[in-house]
């Protein structure tokens, strides 16, 4: 027999909710204060015999009214739909800013490191959550970049600008690390770009000869492997986990706005250096994932940002894995 629960109108309920304050209103206060920050933002996940684990580094949002020319083809009628459909808070689309830390058994390998100071207060967590997951900064034997935009590479260096990874190689696309060298290049960028070039060139000086230029589909360790992920910058790369029949993919930079480009992938942002490339690389990379059913992981989804792509009536989205404390 089914039964049905009737919850209270919203008037009704609030009203319930005053009453109870009121009652309580005489009981002795909490003994424990209000937190004021999060629980670290670490999370493990197992990829056959790989560890990956996520690292939060802090969250941004898009303004609402910035979302017209940061978007081609942005619709806002569709826009408005798909942030109520996806709840965001009023105001702007949320992004998150996660890097993830490979552990192979016998090597330790940071993809990406954040953004560090340059993109706001709310973000430059890397470090903390490597120390809570019980990683210092000079266990990292390796970096690799998916790219070399701020909220990627710029986590790399101390206030000062010196390396922040005391004995870590960086391994970076040779044809992202040349882009960005070049000062024809930079101007000849699209403005919203040229931004970029600066802290780039600041990074790869700072590590000097620890910077290893790589090829677009490299080896890293056994079972890791970069891959071509074209389209959001020269040099753009994934990075594949593969080990003991599982496969995991992060992504880097494929998906922004989480709540906008899993159902229109044509949706390309002004900081892609190709948007056309980087549309059809989204949707190559959305029908891979899910035919595939490969796990993702997305430099900008909600942390922790691991789980897989479903196709939809209206192009696809995301479904998060479930969170396990079991490895």
């Amino acid at each position: 027999m089914h039964r049905t629960i009737s919850l209270p109108r919203r008037g009704a309920l609030l009203g319930s909710l005053a009453a109870v304050a009121a009652f309580g209103s005489g009981t002795a206060p909490a003994a424990v204060p209000l937190a004021t920050q999060q629980a670290p933002g670490f999370y493990r996940h197992r990829v056959g015999e790989i560890e990956v684990t996520a690292l939060l580094d802090g969250n941004l949002a898009f303004p609402d009214a910035a979302l017209p020319n940061l978007f081609r083809n942005y619709d806002a009628a569709i826009g408005t739909r798909l942030k109520t459909e996806a709840f965001n808070a009023p105001g702007g689309v949320p992004l998150a800013v996660n890097a993830f830390l490979v552990n192979t058994g016998t090597r330790l390998i940071l993809v990406d490191a954040g953004a560090a100071a340059a993109l706001g207060p709310n973000l430059g967590q890397i470090p903390r959550n490597l120390r809570a997951a019980g990683v210092a900064l000079e266990d990292i034997d390796a970096i690799v970049l998916t790219h070399l935009h701020r909220d990627h590479a710029a986590g790399m260096l101390t206030a000062e600008g010196a390396a922040l990874f005391p004995r870590a190689e960086v391994l970076v696309a040779e044809a992202e690390a040349a882009y960005w060298s070049d000062s024809g290049e930079e101007t000849r960028a699209p403005a919203p770009l040229r931004p970029f070039f600066g802290p780039a060139r600041a990074v790869l000086a700072a590590y000097g000869s620890r910077v290893r230029r790589i090829g677009l589909e490299t080896e890293v360790a056994p079972g890791v492997r970069t891959l071509a992920i074209p389209g959001h910058t020269p040099g753009h790369l994934g990075v594949h986990v593969a080990s003991g029949g599982a496969q995991f993919l992060m992504w880097g930079d494929v998906v922004h706005a989480q709540s906008l480009q899993f159902a229109r992938p044509d949706w390309s942002i002004s900081f892609d250096s190709d948007p056309d490339l980087a549309a059809r690389t989204r949707s190559r990379i959305f029908d891979m994932a899910a035919t595939d059913r490969i796990v993702v992981a997305g430099s900008h989804l909600a942390f922790p940002a691991i789980g897989h792509v479903a196709r939809r009536s209206e192009g696809y989205g995301f479904v998060p894995a479930m969170w396990r404390s079991p490895l």
